[in-house]
């Protein structure tokens, strides 16, 4: 048998695997029978070869490096120099505010900038309210009841409109809020290229495939971070922002009523964790469903290593979290997640260029005809 037959069989994969990968424009494949010697291979096997390929290559090799780093793109830190060399400390000092008021805004606002990076790219489609000729993302299935802070945006936007109308664009708004979200709670700086250009459309269609969603498993999460042109070592990396993230009931209930207990080895002081949980998300569906509680149960309001020490205990609430450290795909995601846990420098190094390359990922379409929104909500007239 062949080695590829061999993996094929080692890895039992269910035939609709297939439709939880996201779409592209050249996923459109056909998988006729084909033979392989004197075996006949079917539509599911072919299926299942390609994700051996894929498995290996996303998994089992070192990190895939893609250049989104900025170079060759239209960006550059010194974007708003002559017509607004106050838009960084105008944003730095209304989100010293934002986070002052409340510490949860910062996870808040990071989390917005990655909801919009994922859709189109950054370029602040997640923003626009739905309008008669615009279906907008805030009601796709992953933004709906859960994703906030409009609002934040829309207040900082204001300020920077009355001293300089219609230069900063709404998405490097987005992007410099999260860089400075970020080190308000303990996190690392980084420089933020500017000159993004709001899109005049957003996608529900995309906003419902690309992003990942809390019950998904390994394969898929880094499928869709490969669709975006980020690696395994970024995913993981990002992920590391769930240090200071709140999650739904609704999003974790499967997870404390499912394996919780046996993956974090009964021990006595996980057994007080999960009770706590359980007390706060009955198993019930729909009962607390907006009940919400910190991913880091140890420093919540600090961005830190610690949420890889969660994994490291089998206690991630999230399934897709929990999947990072416990999948049998997770071979380089496993080896990740201990060296942040072991060294929180090379997290904060990792992070912080994971973050400018999420940042980078432009919607080209904008930058040919987008604008500078003087609402964020809406495109201009």
């Amino acid at each position: 048998m062949s080695t590829s037959l061999i993996l094929i069989y080692l890895f039992e994969v269910p035939p609709n695997f297939s439709n939880s990968l996201p779409p592209s424009p050249t996923n459109k494949f056909t998988f006729p029978n084909k033979k392989i010697g004197s075996k006949r291979v079917s539509r599911e096997e072919t299926m299942k070869l390609l994700l051996v390929i894929f498995l290996v290559h996303a998994i089992f090799i070192p990190c895939f490096s893609f250049d989104v780093s900025g170079k060759d793109l239209p960006l550059t830190l010194d974007n708003y120099k002559s017509t607004c060399p106050t838009a960084f400390d105008v944003i730095k000092k209304e989100m010293e505010c934002i986070v002052k008021e409340d510490p949860r805004n910062a996870a808040i606002v990071i989390r917005l900038h990655f909801h919009d990076c994922f859709v189109q790219g950054c370029d602040a489609s997640v923003l626009l309210d739905e309008t008669e000729t615009l279906q907008g993302e805030k009601k796709a299935s992953p933004n709906i009841n859960s994703l906030k802070g409009y609002e934040i945006v829309d207040r900082i936007k204001n300020i920077i409109e009355s001293e300089c109308p219609g230069v900063v664009s709404c998405a490097d708004l987005l992007t410099i809020s999260a860089r400075d979200a970020t080190i308000l709670v303990g996190g690392p700086y980084w420089d933020v290229p500017v000159g993004r250009k709001d899109s005049k459309t957003a996608s529900y269609e995309l906003a419902t495939t690309n992003l990942p969603t809390p019950e998904e498993g390994l394969v898929s999460i880094i499928s869709k971070f490969y669709y975006q042109g980020l690696s395994v070592e970024d995913m993981v990396a990002l992920v590391g922002a769930h240090t200071i993230g709140k999650a739904q009931c609704r999003n974790f209930r499967s997870r404390i009523y499912g394996d919780f207990r046996v993956t974090s080895a009964l021990n006595p002081v996980s057994e007080t964790y999960l009770t706590s949980l359980r007390e706060l998300c009955p198993e019930s569906s729909g009962e607390g469903d907006s009940n919400v509680t910190a991913m880091d149960n140890v420093t919540p309001n600090l961005f830190d290593n610690s949420i890889y020490h969660t994994l490291l205990r089998g206690e991630g609430l999230l399934n897709s979290d929990h999947e990072m450290y416990s999948s049998m795909f997770g071979i380089q995601t496993r080896r990740i997640v201990s060296k942040y846990a072991e060294d929180p420098v090379a997290f904060f190094e990792q992070f912080s260029k994971s973050m400018v390359k999420m940042g980078n990922i432009l919607n080209s379409k904008s930058l040919v005809d987008g604008e500078v929104r003087r609402n964020c909500r809406f495109v201009n007239t």
